[in-house]
Formats: structure tokens, C-alpha cells, sequence
């Protein structure tokens, strides 16, 4: 046999037949069960926040579909290179929105990848060290979310006493909008406070306002 025999025959010849089937239902069952894994824990980490089943569902689906790709490409040379084309033309169009779900959407797809290759120990420690170091995080307490109060006034002098009533319950107050007319007052003050409805109460009791509102925000803290 010569050389161009022997590149041609690890080219073309596909070894699929010589794959334990065993061992490839085993790596398609473990990723199953890490990805039921990952279901759970990403619906527990948004259990207080906006949770999207089928998003969920699609990290399961995804982690079992990455390894069958994984465990196709290991069989032929001419399959991955096939493999590389079609997922080139592959365009994901859904908009991530949490951080969070990128970070699920790519374990997902890791284990996919470490199950396809048949290390399971890597996939499944890596799974459980994961888990900790996310519910850990999650846990560590974090400063009290700012909030927007926004006072409409018909007294265009009554910045100064709005400013004093609220450095009255925050010490940290940032103004974020300030809109002026002739006989009208509209401000937005970024604030953090514990006391809400007695502050919102001794602005609202202020001369020439009109109208207050304290509005909670999703936005990181910026002080």
C-alpha cells in the first residue's frame, strides 16, 4: 500500500463501525444527565427573576446535540471538515440579554464538548465546582439597589429644600435630571433609601409640589 493509498483510506474511510456503541450511548446518557443538572440549576438561580422555559430547555437539547457532534467528528476526517462548513453558516439571532444565560448557554455547550470526548470526570467536577462557585456568589450581600425620585414642582425654587429633605434619609444623592420652564420643576434623583413612603411624604409636603415618586431601578449600583 503506498503513501497515497494510506492518506486516502484516513481521509475517506469511515470509522464509525468500529466505535463502541456502548461507550457512545454512555457519553450521550452522561451529558444527558448533566444537562437535567444544568436545567435545575438555572431554574433555581432565577427563580426570582424572569425565567424562560424554553430557553432552559434548549441547554438540555443543546448539551445532547454537541456531543452527537462531537462523537460524529471523531469518526472521519471528511465528516468534521463537513461539520466546520454547516455550522459555519450557523447564525444565532436570539438576543442574550441576562450575562447570566451566556454563561449557562456556553457550560452547556462545554459539556456537550467534554461528554463527546468521553471525559466524564472533567465535565462532572466541573459541573458541581460551577455550582458552588455560583451559589456562592450569589449569596454574597451586596449594597441596597438605588432608587429614581422623580418630583414635579410648579415652585422653581424648590430644588433647595427637595435636596435638603432627601439628604435627610440618603447621604449619597446624585442628580440625574433637572428640567427647567418658566414656571415649572422636574427633577430625577438618583437616592437610596430605607425610609421610603416618611421621605417620599416630607417632599410631597414641600411648597409648589405637585407630584412625587420614588421608582426602583435594575441597574448596578453606582454608589
Amino acid at each position: 500500500m503506498g503513501f497515497n493509498d494510506v492518506l486516502k483510506k484516513s481521509f475517506i474511510q469511515v470509522t464509525a463501525d468500529s466505535m463502541n456503541r456502548g461507550d457512545v450511548l454512555l457519553s450521550i446518557g452522561v451529558a444527558c444527565l448533566i444537562a437535567v443538572y444544568i436545567f435545575t440549576i438555572y431554574r433555581v438561580m432565577t427563580r426570582n427573576s424572569f425565567y424562560n422555559k424554553n430557553f432552559n430547555i434548549s441547554l438540555v437539547a443543546l448539551a445532547i446535540i454537541t456531543t452527537a457532534i462531537i462523537l460524529s467528528i471523531q469518526s472521519s476526517v471528511v465528516i468534521s471538515l463537513g461539520m466546520v462548513g454547516a455550522l459555519s453558516i450557523v447564525r444565532f439571532r436570539t438576543a442574550i440579554k441576562e450575562p447570566m444565560d451566556l454563561v449557562f448557554l456556553f457550560w452547556s455547550i462545554s459539556i456537550g464538548i467534554i461528554c463527546g470526548a468521553g471525559l466524564f470526570e472533567i465535565a462532572i467536577a466541573t459541573s458541581l465546582f460551577l455550582t458552588a462557585i455560583i451559589l456562592f456568589l450569589d449569596k454574597i450581600p451586596m449594597a441596597k439597589t438605588s432608587m429614581m425620585l422623580v418630583v414635579d414642582s410648579d415652585n422653581i425654587e424648590a430644588e433647595d429644600d427637595i435636596m435638603e429633605v432627601v439628604r435627610k434619609y440618603s447621604p449619597n444623592v446624585r442628580v440625574k435630571s433637572r428640567n427647567m420652564s418658566a414656571e415649572f420643576l422636574n427633577m430625577v434623583v438618583e437616592v437610596r433609601i430605607k425610609e421610603e413612603a416618611q421621605c417620599i411624604r416630607e417632599v410631597n409636603a414641600l411648597k409648589g409640589i405637585n407630584n412625587v415618586s420614588l421608582i426602583s431601578q435594575d441597574g448596578e449600583v453606582t454608589f
